[in-house]
């Protein structure tokens, strides 16, 4: 059981969640991960009963959206993105991020109430499993972090794609932090037509963060949803501190303007 407390001075919302920490961790295991990993095909025993399978091929699944055995709210799903032991979002082809982008909406619209997409990827991201995968958790009502928005940040453009910009914001938290918004008003992203070339156009920028700077870099991403829903993509580059923490005042090393010429470039 997860108990969600909300301070109603600082407007925080806190989910307890005791069973949490009893989740498995990211360690490596010896040997081929593969063979432990629950998210693999031939593993589906493994996982909770799913709630929906999407795409066929030989495994009989392209993706598939089960319950979160350790969830830190009354309802929270993971979307396991294909059954191949892929780690990484810049790694997987279209076919399977159109799927994704399908899953998170059928599951939306099946369930209803307010959902919050969330991509973690790498033990320093928070990910307990390395195979590539996301997560749906049902909020009460919109998020504080979406309430507190007064618009679209300015951004430093990057590129500019099927409808949608990508850009770092001027005033990003971390180096390469990235944007991608419709370029113009649109239904909610998990109503919106555009959902599955914003996940392409993220798996991209992953591909190219990587690039820049030569190495695997764990991240974060999340959609505030609303008439000007956009995808937020938070490389984890830096370690926060008290200022960021306790004064939400952030720390960037990187230049927004140098930033997005790099990723520019790395295209």
């Amino acid at each position: 059981m997860t108990d969600l407390r909300r301070d109603p001075l600082a407007g925080r919302w806190v989910a307890v969640a005791p069973a949490r920490a009893a989740r498995p961790g990211a360690e490596k295991i010896a040997g081929d991960e593969r063979e432990s990993c629950p998210f693999c095909a031939g593993h589906e025993d493994q996982t909770p009963p799913e709630t929906l399978r999407l795409g066929d091929g030989p495994t009989g699944w392209g993706v598939r959206v089960v319950p979160n055995l350790y969830p830190a709210l009354e309802r929270q799903e993971v979307v396991i993105h294909g059954p191949s032991h892929t780690r990484s979002l810049g790694e997987l082809d279209d076919t399977t991020l159109d799927l994704i982008a399908e899953a998170w909406q059928r599951r939306a619209h099946d369930v209803g109430g307010t959902v919050f997409p969330i991509i973690n990827e790498g033990n320093e991201a928070g990910a307990s499993l390395s195979h590539s995968h996301s997560q749906l958790a049902w909020l009460p009502g919109p998020p504080p972090a979406v309430l507190a928005e007064r618009g679209l940040p300015d951004t430093v453009p990057i590129l500019e794609r099927d409808g949608l910009v990508a850009g770092c914001p001027r005033a990003s938290r971390v180096p390469y932090e990235v944007q991608i918004a419709p370029d113009r008003s649109e239904p909610e992203a998990l109503r919106s037509d555009l959902l599955a070339a914003a996940l392409r156009l993220l798996a991209e920028l992953v591909r190219r963060i990587q690039q820049v700077r030569g190495e695997t870099t764990p991240f974060n991403a999340w959609i505030h949803d609303g008439p000007r829903w956009h995808v937020e993509l938070v490389p984890r580059t830096t370690r926060l501190a008290g200022l960021e923490l306790g004064a939400g005042v952030y720390i960037n090393a990187v230049p927004p303007e140098d930033a997005a010429a790099a990723l520019l470039a790395a295209g």
